[in-house]
């Protein structure tokens, strides 16, 4: 009773802190998002006009809500501090405090099960944990080098460099930690270096601009152009670390045998669509950006999509039959028996249905997972489809095959599937 409390309370706390940091990504990502927008829409005000004199460099006109709006922004800053100065940057660090937490929640506390895959890596749940822990701080220092390097100075070849850097770190988790823990590490040590550039870069610049107007001095640019350099980096960063929280849903993607490979490609059309959208913002339209991303995502589609897979099928015994010479030839018969549905249930309920059940007796989970229980002939029959995929198709259950189950069973549960699953 009490490990069942703990597991309920484990998965009430998954629950509340996966919700804060949905909402608090939300309020991060869509301030980020409007402000690259509003940096990319502004336009310079006319020559000798007021607002000129002013310093500002750029405004618009929105409605939104019933109202008007004048935003503007001044080339370096005002000739004097408002009272009331808003800032930016709690949405980014909570975001990454609960998502650091989920971490802990879901990967680290049950790293055995949740990280460790022994087909790919013999590691200890506590070494997979020291490389994901190592692989966010590695991400950070990694990243923040090259943005101080001459290299920071070419953004083109500075973002093809940082792909291909995580690209690497990709590869190298797939073949050390299960799918779904090498892509939630990808997704967190980009999240790790969005929230670095916002608390090591970005406020600490902003900072510096505010200290000198008090000062009274005059605030160097230097800051501005960097903490705009970071900004327009997370930006681009917002589609792939979003599908990577999204990707532990879909077993398609990270149980491929090239799922770095796959990664990249995904990450690759989310930062062309996001280029096609800030390139707009600018008033420039060019369309072969979002084609291309799409074409990306129809390509690994089409690449992972499921095989057919070859059944084992009881072949019936072989019948005598006499040649024209005499002589006596085996044949098989032709018609196969259907593989029998009690030896399928004896399978599931021995490797599936410790988690699927709606008493699950596997420790760390307090109900199904997903809510898909599979302790009776009506549900496994219900869930057919599902148990095929995940077992027989991309092999990611049972969870870290904690059970055993053998591929001569995943044959056994392919034949009866395909055979109508009766």
């Amino acid at each position: 009773m009490e490990a069942l409390l703990v597991s309920y309370g484990i998965e009430w706390a998954n629950l509340l802190v996966r919700w804060l940091h949905l909402i608090t990504g939300i309020a991060w990502i869509g301030a980020s998002f409007y402000f690259v927008w509003l940096d990319n829409s502004i336009r310079p005000p006319k020559p000798g006009s007021e607002l000129e004199k002013k310093g500002v460099s750029g405004e618009l006109w929105a409605v939104h809500g019933g109202g008007f709006y004048n935003p503007q922004k001044y080339l370096v800053a005002p000739a004097e501090l408002p009272q009331e100065l808003h800032w930016f940057k709690w949405e980014a660090y909570a975001t990454w405090i609960t998502g650091i937490a989920m971490l802990f929640i879901v990967y680290y506390f049950n790293a055995s099960a949740m990280m460790v895959d022994k087909s790919v890596a013999n590691l200890t749940g506590l070494e997979a944990v020291g490389v994901g822990i190592g692989t966010l701080v590695a991400g950070w220092i990694v990243y923040d080098l090259l943005c101080k390097s001459p290299l920071g100075k070419k953004e083109g070849l500075l973002g093809l460099v940082m792909f291909v850097f995580i690209v690497a770190v990709a590869y190298m988790l797939t073949h050390l930690l299960s799918g779904r823990a090498a892509y939630i590490h990808v997704g967190a040590m980009i999240g790790t270096i969005m929230v670095g550039n916002v608390l090591m870069v970005i406020i600490p610049g902003q900072r510096k601009l505010v200290e000198a107007m008090k000062e009274g001095k005059s605030p160097d640019p230097i800051h501005g152009r960097r903490g705009k350099q970071r900004s327009v980096h997370n930006n681009y960063f917002t589609l792939p670390i979003l599908f990577i929280m999204i990707s532990n849903h879909y077993a398609m993607t990270y149980t491929h045998a090239y799922s770095w490979l796959v990664l990249a490609a995904i990450m690759a059309a989310g930062v062309l669509i996001r280029h096609f959208f800030n390139l707009r913002h600018k008033g420039r339209v060019s369309i072969a950006y979002p084609i291309a991303g799409v074409a990306l995502l129809l390509a690994v589609a089409v690449a992972i999509a499921p095989r057919p897979v070859a059944p084992i099928v009881p072949v019936a015994a072989a019948s005598a039959v006499p040649a024209a010479d005499g002589s006596v030839a085996a044949v098989a018969a032709a018609a196969p028996a259907a593989p029998d549905f009690a030896k399928i249930q004896a399978i599931i309920t021995q490797r599936c249905a410790s988690c699927h059940s709606d008493k699950p007796t596997q420790a760390g989970f307090a109900t199904a997972p997903a809510g898909m229980m599979l302790q009776t002939p009506e549900l496994i029959r219900q869930h057919a489809a599902k148990v095929f995929q995940r077992a027989v198709q991309t092999k990611d259950m049972p969870l870290a095959n904690m059970t055993q189950m053998t591929d001569e069973e995943r044959s056994e549960i392919a034949a009866w599937f395909q055979a109508g699953a009766k």
